[in-house]
C-alpha cells in the first residue's frame, strides 16, 4: 500500500495535516492530532462529512464519561439508521443486563452444573436469579446468554473469561454501546447519500444501502492487527477489470526471489510474472534472467514484479478503486476458502469482498462490466462516482439488544483505559 500524504491542513476531519502524530496501538498510518483516533473517520472528500459530525466540529472534547451518557445528537439532526439501531439496542442492554445486581464474585474454579458454595450464590445475585447454592439449568441458561450477548463461547459454563465479563459490570459495556455509537455517528443519514456502501472492519461484512435501507451484504477480509484496515471514507469512482497484481517489494525479497533462486527464472514464467524496470506508466519490461536474484534477496537490489491478469491472480478478476493516499482499495479475491474459514482478518489493510461479481452489479447499475482483452488491466468508470464508508463497529444492532464483537484492532481498549483513568481521577476528586 502507498503510504498516506499530507492533503489539506485546514480540514483537520478531511485529510492528514503536515504537522501529523503516530499511534500504532489505534491506527498504523499518520494521523492529525485533530482526530479521535479510534473513533473519528478521515474524510478523503469532504462532502462525505455528514452533518452530525460538522454539528459536532468533528471532536469529541473530552471524551469523559458524562459527555457521552447516551452520545447524545441533536433530536432534529438526522443520523444514519445504525445509530438509530444502536441507541434502541442500548436501552434493551440496560434494561436486560444494567439493573441486576452489579456484584463482584471472586475468581476460583470453572463453575458449572451441579456446584454449589458462596461463589455459586453469587453468581445467582449477578445474575438476577432467585437465592440459592446450586448451579442448576436456570443458572446454566442465564449465563448461556449472558456469554451470546458479550461475545464469549456459549456454553453455559461459567469459566475465567465469563467471570471477567459479569465483573466488569453493565457500565463498561454501556460504555462501549457509546463508543461503537459515536463511530456510527461519522456515517451519512439517508437523505445525505441516496447510495453508499459500508465496510466494517469491525464485523467483516461489506454492506450496500440505498435510500437508508440495506439492500445486501456480504463478507470481507480486512486488514490484521498490524496493517489494520483505515476508518475513512472516499468515494469509488472505477473499476480495473483484469487487474495486474503488483508484488510488494517485502513480498518479491522474501518469497518469490528465494523461489527464483531455487526454481530458476521459469517459476516466473510459469505463473504470468513480468519483471519492469520501474514503476512508471512507460516502465519496460525486463528479461528475467538479467536480474541478480540474489541481491533482490539479500535486499541489495530491488525489482518491480507484477503478475498478469488471471483467475490466480491475487487481485482477482476486479479491482474497485476509490483515489485515497493511504493506497486502500476493494478486490476480488481467488482464494474464497478463507471467507468459508471465517478467515477474516488477515490483508495488509485493502479489503477482499466475497462476491465481486454482485458487489459491481450494485455499483454499475445492473451488469458487470468486461475488458477488451483478458490479459491488459482496463479502467472502467463508474457511471456515478459511490461512496464507501470505511469504520469498525465493533457492537452490532441486534432484534433483541445488541452483539458485542472481538476488539481485533486493540482500539476499543484504549479508549475505555482512558475513560477508567477518568473514572478514578473523578472518584480521587482530581
Amino acid at each position: 500500500m502507498a503510504q498516506p500524504q499530507p492533503a489539506n491542513p485546514q480540514q483537520p476531519w478531511q485529510s492528514p495535516a503536515a504537522a501529523s502524530i503516530r499511534a500504532p496501538a489505534l491506527e498504523p498510518i499518520d494521523l492529525p492530532p485533530a482526530i479521535e483516533q479510534g473513533v473519528d473517520m478521515i474524510y478523503i472528500d469532504e462532502e462525505l462529512v455528514p452533518r452530525s459530525v460538522h454539528d459536532n466540529n468533528g471532536a469529541l472534547g473530552d471524551m469523559n464519561l458524562a459527555a457521552w451518557s447516551g452520545a447524545p445528537v441533536d433530536l432534529f439532526t438526522s443520523v444514519n439508521p445504525i445509530y438509530t439501531d444502536l441507541r434502541r439496542g442500548l436501552v434493551k442492554y440496560q434494561q436486560r443486563w444494567g439493573d441486576l445486581p452489579q456484584v463482584t464474585i471472586p475468581s476460583g474454579p470453572t463453575l458449572k452444573a451441579a456446584m454449589t458454595g458462596e461463589r455459586v450464590g453469587l453468581l445467582r445475585q449477578r445474575l438476577g436469579l432467585g437465592e440459592g447454592p446450586a448451579y442448576d439449568a436456570a443458572v446454566a441458561a442465564r449465563v448461556k446468554e449472558f456469554q451470546a450477548v458479550h461475545g464469549l463461547k456459549d456454553d453455559g459454563i461459567a469459566g475465567a473469561g465469563t467471570v471477567d465479563a459479569l465483573n466488569r459490570g453493565a457500565q463498561y459495556y454501556e460504555q462501549l454501546i457509546f463508543l461503537n455509537m459515536e463511530r456510527a455517528k461519522r456515517l451519512p443519514a439517508p437523505e445525505e447519500q441516496a447510495k453508499y456502501a459500508i465496510v466494517d472492519a469491525g464485523d467483516a461484512r461489506l454492506s450496500l444501502w440505498e435510500n437508508g435501507r440495506k439492500v445486501d451484504e456480504m463478507k470481507v477480509i480486512v486488514g490484521k492487527a498490524e496493517t489494520a484496515t483505515p476508518m475513512m471514507a472516499a468515494y469509488i469512482k472505477y473499476a480495473s477489470v483484469n487487474p495486474y497484481w503488483n508484488v510488494p517489494p517485502e513480498l518479491a525479497r522474501n518469497l518469490i526471489g528465494p523461489r527464483i533462486l531455487a526454481q530458476g527464472t521459469s517459476y516466473l514464467t510459469d505463473r504470468e510474472y513480468q519483471v519492469l524496470t520501474s514503476y512508471a506508466d512507460d516502465a519496460r519490461v525486463l528479461d528475467p534472467s538479467t536480474v541478480d536474484w540474489q541481491a533482490v534477496v539479500d535486499g541489495r537490489e530491488e525489482v518491480r514484479l507484477r503478475r498478469l491478469p488471471s483467475p490466480a491472480n491475487s487481485m482477482g478478476m476486479m479491482k474497485f478503486m476509490l483515489p485515497n493516499y493511504f493506497g486502500i482499495y476493494l478486490h476480488d479475491s481467488p482464494e474464497k476458502e478463507h471467507f468459508t474459514k471465517n478467515e477474516l482478518w488477515i490483508s495488509n489493510g485493502c479489503v477482499r469482498v466475497e462476491d465481486y461479481k454482485r458487489f459491481a452489479t450494485w455499483l454499475f447499475g445492473g451488469y458487470v462490466p468486461k475488458g477488451k482483452d483478458p490479459k491488459v488491466e482496463e479502467e472502467v468508470d463508474l457511471p456515478r462516482p459511490v461512496p464507501v464508508y470505511m469504520t469498525y463497529l465493533t457492537v452490532q444492532p441486534t432484534a433483541n439488544g445488541v452483539q458485542f464483537m472481538e476488539d481485533h484492532y486493540g482500539r476499543d481498549a484504549h479508549l475505555m483505559e482512558r475513560f477508567s483513568a477518568q473514572l478514578m481521577a473523578g472518584v480521587r476528586g482530581e
